[in-house]
């Protein structure tokens, strides 16, 4: 068994249990819609902080939880995948257009090696990428972002708010982060 189906395998075993998290029923029954490819969670049911670290493909080393009290937008890509090189311009338009606003953008690049990384990073990203070939991340989330290309907005709190599993626009996306932007943190 090759390592992508490994991986594609225990992802899709761990969406299937995120998934039921979110529709189990009964008083624990969680505030989260999806249309299949899209899961949007209600503030007071999102997940909690994913654990996202690690090295950036330029050099040093990021840890999600240093951008608390903004909204980060975490997006899994791969120079390989051509949905991937179809968003880059709207993911890259959206956060021009939403960071004066507490918004920052991550990208994770997953099955890849770094120097096509880099080069298809060139020209199409301001907003700084980790380096993650084994596609490791995305296992921090509870609900995971198992395909590629997948974006992922979390609100100030650093929860899951919006996980989009296929490629996006800048259309769909800005007012789905301009919402969560908007969104008051959680009380402490």
């Amino acid at each position: 068994m090759t390592t992508r189906r490994w991986t594609a395998g225990l992802l899709a075993t761990v969406a299937a249990v995120a998934l039921a998290g979110c529709s189990s029923g009964g008083s624990e029954e969680k505030s989260c819609t999806s249309d299949g490819l899209t899961i949007t969670c209600a503030p007071d049911e999102r997940s909690k902080t994913p654990k996202v670290t690690g090295e950036l493909l330029t050099g040093g080393q990021y840890d999600v939880s240093q951008a608390r009290g903004q909204v980060v937008v975490v997006n899994f890509w791969g120079s390989w995948c051509a949905p991937c090189r179809a968003e880059a311009d709207d993911l890259e338009a959206t956060y021009q257009a939403t960071k004066a606003s507490g918004v920052t953008f991550l990208g994770v690049n997953v099955q890849d090696s770094r120097d096509k990384a880099i080069a298809f990073e060139q020209g199409r990203a301001t907003y700084p990428s980790i380096f993650d070939p084994s596609s490791r991340q995305a296992l921090n989330f509870d609900i995971p972002p198992n395909t590629t290309p997948a974006t992922v907005v979390l609100d100030r709190d650093g929860r899951i708010a919006v996980v989009i599993r296929r490629a996006v626009t800048q259309d769909e996306l800005k007012p789905i982060v301009e919402r969560i932007a908007g969104e008051k943190p959680a009380p402490n």
